[in-house]
Parts: structure tokens; C-alpha cells; sequence
């Protein structure tokens, strides 16, 4: 079965669709409409950008292009993250931790993935390559990102609780116990949730597209399986990863709670 192609008619058509949410919320007074139809345009050029540069990079197979590509993936994976704070971590950690995090996770996943589960030759193929890495990342960073939240905020409303055990004689580590669990917690809910609504309440993105390009449904839910499982697990590790540095970073040598490393982030 042969894909069948869509037109800038059939785009736009679409796009009516964001116009009218648009309009909904200018009439209901939401003050969301700016954001709409930036998302809109943002979404439009960035998607096309990329299918330009991934129809360059196909045509011409090599791993510096492909690490290239990667290492702005994971730069703007990490700008997100940063983005999304509320609190955020002064200097450059504010940066780092979220995008270290999801550099251990995601790109050492992916490296498996590739070698020893789907073993392609070469390995870097960028057909399987970047679209796995970009699923990946972008899990990861909505894991890392609420984690990360989460770990400020209650460090920030919670702090008389943790001081208070500092003065019993907890180290750091226990003093912030809970609030580290609760943060990781956060961060795993959503993939948690994806994986046992699929299938049941909705249809992975991957599996779609398999199944609109013609694939057979059952190859097209075995991949799922993987790809759910690698998210899953690039998410997991992620978010630890990164609430774990950013509880150590909320405590100064002497282990006492320095939240004058956050500033606040006014939108």
C-alpha cells in the first residue's frame, strides 16, 4: 500500500483548526491565543527544517553530520527543560543538570539500542538513529523537567521541615529523602500512564505511522513494544539522574540547605 501524499491544501485545512482554537480563546477570554499560534507556526517551520536537514543527511550517510544533528537535539532538549522551571538552578547547573541527565540516559540507550537490540550496519543509520534518539529525548526531558520541578518547589515550601531535621541530626540525604521520592515519582508518572493506556486508550505515534506506511500491524506493535520500553527506561533514568544531582546541588559542603541557589522565573 502506497502512502498517500498530503498537499499545502490538505496542511491547511489542518491549520483551521488551530485558527478556530485561536479564536475559541480570544472569545473565551483565555489569554492563550499568542501562544497558539506560535506553537502553530513554530511547530510548521521547525518540522520542515528538519525534513529538509534529515533529506540531506539520508542522502548522505556519515557519523559527524549524524553527531552533529544529535548534540543539537540534546542542547535544545536542554534549553526546554530550563524553560519549564519555575525555580531554577543559578549559574551554568541551571543548564547542566537536565541536559547531562538526559545525555547519560538517552544517548547510552539509544547506543544499545542500536548495537545490540535492532543491529543495523552501520550502527549510526540514520533512519532508525535519529528518529530513536529524538523519542527518547523528548520523554526524557518532560520526565526530567517535572521532576526537577517538583524537587524545587517542595524544597522551596518544605524547607522549615528540612532545616528542621538538619538541626535533629539527619544528614542531608535524609533530610531530603521524601522530597527526592516524590520528585522521581513525578517525573515517572507520565510514561507510567502512556504505557498502560497504549494500546487500550490510544495508539502510539510510532505504531501509526508504521501502520499508515504500510507495514504489517504486528511488526509495527513489536517495534512499539521496544520503543515504549526504551522511553520508559531513557525517562526513569533520566529523571533520577537529575533530581539526584539536583538534591546534592541544594546542599553546600557543610550540608546546609542553600535554596539561594534557585531564582525565581517570572512568566
Amino acid at each position: 500500500m502506497d502512502i498517500i501524499p498530503l498537499t499545502p491544501f490538505d496542511l491547511s485545512l489542518a491549520a483551521l483548526l488551530m485558527a478556530a482554537l485561536a479564536l475559541l480563546s480570544l472569545r473565551m477570554k483565555l489569554r492563550l491565543e499568542r501562544q497558539i499560534l506560535v506553537a502553530a507556526a513554530r511547530t510548521t517551520i521547525q518540522l520542515l527544517l528538519v525534513g529538509l536537514v534529515l533529506k540531506a543527511i539520508f542522502s548522505n550517510v556519515h557519523l559527524g553530520w549524524i553527531a552533529l544533528m544529535a548534540a543539537v537535539m540534546l542542547l535544545a532538549a536542554g534549553r526546554e527543560v530550563v524553560g519549564r522551571q519555575k525555580r531554577r538552578f543559578t549559574g551554568w547547573r541551571g543548564f547542566g543538570i537536565g541536559t547531562l541527565s538526559m545525555c547519560i540516559s538517552s544517548f547510552t540507550i539509544t547506543v544499545l539500542a542500536l548495537t545490540v537490540v535492532i543491529e543495523i550496519d552501520p550502527w549510526y543509520e540514520p533512519q532508525y538513529a535519529i528518529p530513536l534518539l529524538g523519542m527518547l529525548l523528548g520523554n526524557t526531558m518532560n520526565g526530567i523537567a517535572i521532576g526537577l520541578d517538583r524537587l524545587t518547589g517542595m524544597a522551596r515550601d518544605l524547607r522549615g521541615a528540612i532545616e528542621g531535621r538538619l538541626m535533629l541530626g539527619q544528614t542531608a540525604r535524609e533530610a531530603i529523602g521524601d522530597i527526592r521520592r516524590e520528585s522521581i515519582r513525578g517525573g515517572l508518572i507520565p510514561i507510567i500512564n502512556s504505557m498502560s493506556a497504549a494500546g487500550l486508550v490510544s495508539l502510539p505515534g510510532m505504531m501509526t505511522g508504521q501502520i499508515l506506511a504500510g507495514n504489517p500491524p504486528m511488526e509495527a506493535v513489536k517495534y512499539q513494544i521496544l520503543i515504549m520500553f526504551l522511553i520508559a527506561g531513557g525517562t526513569g533514568f533520566g529523571t533520577m539522574t537529575a533530581v539526584w544531582l539536583g538534591a546534592r546541588r541544594l546542599f553546600d559542603e557543610r550540608e546546609r540547605l542553600r535554596l539561594d541557589r534557585l531564582k525565581v522565573v517570572r512568566k
